[in-house]
């Protein structure tokens, strides 16, 4: 085997590998989502008293910390599982879709971001400075900032489905379910209902949203993994 078929083989092989890596990104994403929600915990509702919010910010401080580390890390699995797609979908002629996949996924991940950014400071130090009107103004604002996820949460879906049912790689049955998963996921972005299941830290808003977001992208990021690779370099 020459020397020139072996430096082939290996680029090839090494660019497989990281192909896979990154197609994997989203079911890294559900995975740590998951361990993260876990290690949380239950975050106090909008309007929770002093003591409950002191209760949950500064006494579990080591639990809210632990999860923001792995949620600022599962932010580089969004990022990632965006790359993927993104470089899927221009291989298959759709560059506006996947530009549009970008874009909605950076304006999700600073959110995310900011999310984490509020609970960690809470945890860090803003809890135990007995300071419980700013306390409660940050817990509540958390709770807004995930209403308002569901914008770009919904613009992902809805790139991602667009852009590979044009390029002919889902099914019409995928793609209405596509569709229908962008509605649902859009409409918790009007939970602005006083208490309740409608509330923005109401039942819809906390699992209903996210679960359908998450069930998403599982199914494309196993549409990720059955595709082959374009011949040209994708990373």
């Amino acid at each position: 085997m020459s020397a020139s078929t072996t430096a082939t083989t290996s680029s090839t092989s090494t660019r497989g590998f990281w192909e896979r890596l990154w197609r994997l990104s989203g079911i890294n994403f559900v995975v740590f989502v998951i361990i993260a929600y876990v290690i949380y915990g239950y975050q106090p509702q909008v309007g929770a008293s002093a003591d409950a919010l002191a209760a949950f910010y500064d006494g579990h401080r080591t639990r809210i910390l632990i999860a923001a580390a792995f949620s600022g890390l599962n932010v580089l699995n969004l990022m990632w599982f965006a790359a993927a797609l993104r470089t899927t979908l221009a291989d298959a002629g759709q560059d506006g879709w996947g530009a549009a996949v970008t874009a909605s996924s950076a304006a999700l991940g600073g959110l995310f971001l900011l999310l984490i950014t509020v609970g960690a400071a809470l945890a860090y130090s803003i809890a135990g400075s007995g300071n419980s009107t700013l306390i409660a103004g940050l817990n509540d604002f958390a709770w807004a900032c995930v209403v308002l996820t569901s914008f770009p949460r919904a613009m992902l879906i809805m790139a991602g489905t667009f852009g590979l049912w044009r390029a002919g790689l889902i099914s019409n049955a995928l793609f209405a379910a596509g569709v229908a998963a962008l509605v649902l996921v859009l409409l918790s972005g009007t939970t602005w209902l006083s208490s309740g299941f409608w509330a923005p830290d109401g039942a819809y808003s906390r699992f209903v949203s996210p679960i359908i977001g998450l069930a998403w992208v599982l199914v494309v990021s196993r549409i990720l993994l059955t595709r082959v690779p374009a011949t040209r370099a994708g990373w």
